[in-house]
């Protein structure tokens, strides 16, 4: 059986365990020496006095190169001197991966190392345990999701990343060659989540990856990230979907707080739950409270990073940390949102986090001559999106659905200042690799 740091406890005290880790640190201080192994979870101390081992074993320590993976068996130790409360001292050490020297980075090394070097060797910086604990917190937030959409009757679905046409427009698709023809990659899986409204599978979502050729380069847009989309059909109105919404941030964050455990620690950092209900906001009324603090904006016009910076902090000085901001502009939305009749706004809305959109959404227009009138109006042809359009034409109910950046949330949930600290492997219009 191997353990590792987290499964020692006074039970295998006086007994030998097998440990396997990173060699963070050797010192060797004579007639001893020490051996700090890390692992996913902390870090184990192995203890290695001259006269009590093995002369092969104090070699094997002493001539270890940093960030080697090294295998220990040894005899667990009470010690009070060590802030774990125990120690290994070894009766073998194997190196069974040997790191070559220098090292392109460091681990644990208290030197500032810029984001271009980390991304390039992405492989060392996530054994830092801080880097890596995001990944646990989004991984946890993944399966949070996942609970709350199950238990309240959504099956979850996988809908195609090659697709013929893009739900929001050309700018941003990524062109692809598909045996001779032109394909894309998908933006959302906006059009296939609501022609599945007409199915009987009246609530879906799915995570998975989305696409988009971003040109901006900033520290919220990357151009490959995590989507979480959600569709329910049989709706009343946009409120219905907004409160799904609000229900699930509201029991992933407060679950993080909850099961964040090491990862948190790790972090340093201490996740506050939004206060609920979370405020509507109109458009209209966002535009005049950026526009009262002197921000230079026009009604119609988006309100742009700085916009929604400005607005969150705002909010924050009415405690409020999520809000929403409801019934944009028709003309700013995409065509598969519903018009608010008698008025150039829209049933949609944005969910904002901390001054950042982390998810936009509305109430569908499900009414078939609505829908090719939207199209039209927005100079699309209704043809190109024959396929999607002949799900509303037998019999498709009011819907309405959103989509949220999972990185997004979990950025601002972790306090951190990009995005691309919360992707694996960042991909954006400059980096391609690794």
């Amino acid at each position: 059986m191997l353990y590792d740091s987290r499964s020692i406890t006074a039970n295998e005290f006086e007994k030998e365990v097998t440990v396997e880790g990173w060699a963070q640190e050797v010192r060797n201080l004579g007639g001893i020496s020490f051996l700090i192994l890390r692992d996913r979870y902390g870090v184990v101390q192995v203890t290695a006095p001259k006269k009590k081992i093995a002369p092969e074993v104090m070699q094997a320590i002493t001539s270890l190169a940093r960030e080697s993976v090294v295998r220990v068996t040894g005899t667990v130790k009470q010690s009070a001197q060590v802030k774990a409360g125990y120690e290994i001292i070894p009766s073998s050490v194997i190196v069974t991966g040997v790191a070559q020297t220098p090292l392109p980075m460091g681990v644990v090394d208290k030197v500032d190392v810029e984001a271009e070097t980390r991304f390039n060797h992405r492989y060392m910086d996530l054994r830092k345990p801080e880097v890596r604990a995001v990944f646990e917190i989004k991984s946890l937030t993944m399966r949070l999701i996942d609970e709350y959409l199950a238990d309240n009757g959504f099956v979850e679905v996988f809908t195609p990343k090659l697709v013929a046409s893009g739900a929001e427009g050309g700018s941003t698709l990524f062109k692809v060659d598909y045996f001779g023809k032109q394909a894309y990659l998908a933006q959302s899986p906006q059009l296939y989540k609501q022609m599945l409204m007409s199915t009987g599978l009246d609530r879906v979502f799915e995570i998975g990856p989305a696409f988009r050729a971003e040109p901006s380069d900033t520290a919220r847009h990357v151009s490959e990230f995590i989507s979480f989309d959600g569709e329910m059909a049989h709706i009343d109105s946009q409120l219905d979907v907004m409160a799904m919404i609000e229900g699930c941030t509201q029991y992933v964050i407060s679950e993080v707080k909850e099961r964040g455990g090491w990862a948190l620690q790790a972090l340093g950092c201490e996740v506050v739950v939004p206060k609920a209900p979370y405020p509507i906001v109109s458009y209209e009324k966002a535009i005049g409270m950026v526009q009262g603090a002197g921000f230079k904006i026009e009604l119609g016009e988006d309100l742009g990073t700085e916009g929604e910076k400005l607005l969150g902090e705002l909010m924050t000085q009415d405690g409020h940390e999520m809000y929403w901001i409801a019934e944009y502009p028709e003309a700013a939305k995409p065509f598969y949102i519903m018009e608010k009749d008698g008025t150039p706004y829209s049933f949609s809305f944005d969910l904002d986090y901390k001054g950042q959109e982390i998810s936009s959404g509305g109430q569908r227009e499900h009414r078939y001559d609505r829908l090719v009138q939207r199209m039209e109006k927005m100079q699309l042809d209704p043809k190109s999106f024959e396929f999607y359009l002949n799900a509303f034409a037998y019999g498709m109910p009011s819907h309405g659905g959103w989509g949220l950046g999972v990185e997004r949330m979990v950025q601002k949930m972790l306090g951190l200042s990009n995005i691309r600290e919360t992707i694996l492997f960042p991909r954006d219009r400059n980096r391609l690799v690794p």
